[in-house]
């Protein structure tokens, strides 16, 4: 037994700490700190996220070319089927005085495509009952914003068609 040292009080110091000179407790608490750390960095960059989703992100427009000028309608709605990078897409064209406005046939409440009834002269949503006049407006059931109107032009007799990207 060393001097001043009674019997009972433990190793000593150089013992106690281990080779690295850290306690047990120490350890732990660094190895807590670091966790807490990883999980609140994790928490702010999903915070980030949700407050600036991608849906708000400025987006540029694309525009596509969908048909000839030819096929624009003379009155009323049309359906429009195109091929853009090996896929089939659809878009509707209406004629609305002496303009023309093209339609996604996306609807508003779950995505689902719409189908224009030319009887009803409305858009019918199969998949819960949505109903759209032939200006795209809701007249009934859940969807709750109109058909999306997307940016349309008329170059060198064809018809084009933007979408966000």
């Amino acid at each position: 037994m060393t001097p001043g040292r009674t019997a009972g009080t433990g190793p000593p110091e150089a013992a106690q700490h281990g080779k690295l000179g850290m306690e047990r407790r120490d350890f732990l608490k660094i190895l807590v700190q670091g966790i807490l750390v990883l999980l609140s960095t994790l928490a702010a960059v999903t915070a980030a996220i949700f407050a600036y989703p991608a849906r708000i992100r400025q987006k540029t427009v694309q525009f596509i070319d969908v048909s000839s000028e030819d096929e624009l309608p003379g009155r009323g709605i049309k359906r429009v089927v195109y091929e853009e990078s090996g896929r089939k897409s659809i878009v509707y064209l209406a004629r609305e005085g002496d303009s023309y406005v093209a339609f996604s046939p996306v609807c508003t409440h779950l995505g689902c495509l719409v189908s224009y009834n030319r009887s009803q002269n409305r858009f019918l949503c199969p998949c819960h009952g949505g109903k759209y006049d032939a200006s795209g407006r809701v007249i009934e059931g859940p969807p709750p914003l109109p058909l999306t109107r997307l940016p349309m032009k008329v170059e060198k007799g064809r018809v084009f068609v933007g979408f966000k990207v």
